[in-house]
């Protein structure tokens, strides 16, 4: 699935639905029916479907345009696109996307836990090892030095460095996959 992400300021006016339209410079890999999760601020917020993309110049943009990214005018626009992208100009083509949210988590979830579906990775790792055998002695490890370190950051540490974080994310994800296939965990979003 595709993402859509925002800075974290956004968050509330993503979530009250004063934010349906963002504008990104050059162009974008979407089209009207594709569905993509909104990130805000490094959480989840819920799954959205894209409704129209469309390409202008920065002069062309409207009020309409600003209205629909949650600004009051044209020129509030303005000023937030170049806070964000220090070489636009009037000539500078842009792409702004419409969406439509489809579905709004109760929770945001960390963007980071996101491969689990919505399922905290700490429960993951308890339910691994309480119900999955086929385990091997080093997924069993890491398993339980994630657990009793209480996150990947200090889990990786303690296995020489945040670039072994990928070994613990590996063994959740196997173990999330195993625990779906035998009904004890379902997908939250």
């Amino acid at each position: 699935m595709k993402n859509l992400k925002f800075d974290g300021k956004y968050k509330d006016m993503l979530l009250s639905g004063k934010k349906n339209a963002t504008i990104r410079m050059g162009k974008v890999n979407l089209k009207p029916g594709d569905e993509v999760l909104i990130h805000a601020g490094g959480y989840v917020l819920g799954k959205a479907k894209i409704k129209r993309v469309e390409r202008k110049k920065v002069s062309e943009l409207t009020d309409e345009d600003a209205v629909k990214d949650g600004f009051k005018n044209k020129e509030e626009l303005l000023d937030a696109l170049r806070e964000h992208y220090k070489n636009i100009k009037s000539d500078t083509e842009v792409t702004i996307i419409e969406f439509e949210f489809t579905k709004l988590l109760d929770k945001p979830i960390l963007s980071a836990d996101f491969p689990y579906e919505g399922n905290n990775p700490i429960e993951i790792a308890e339910l691994a090892l309480k119900h999955l055998e086929d385990l091997s002695f080093e997924e069993v490890a890491l398993l339980k030095l994630f657990l009793q370190s209480g996150s990947l950051r200090k889990a990786a540490y303690k296995l020489g460095g945040l670039n072994k974080r990928y070994k613990i994310r590996e063994v959740l994800r196997k173990a999330y996959e195993e625990l779906k296939k035998m009904g004890i965990m379902e997908p939250k979003l």
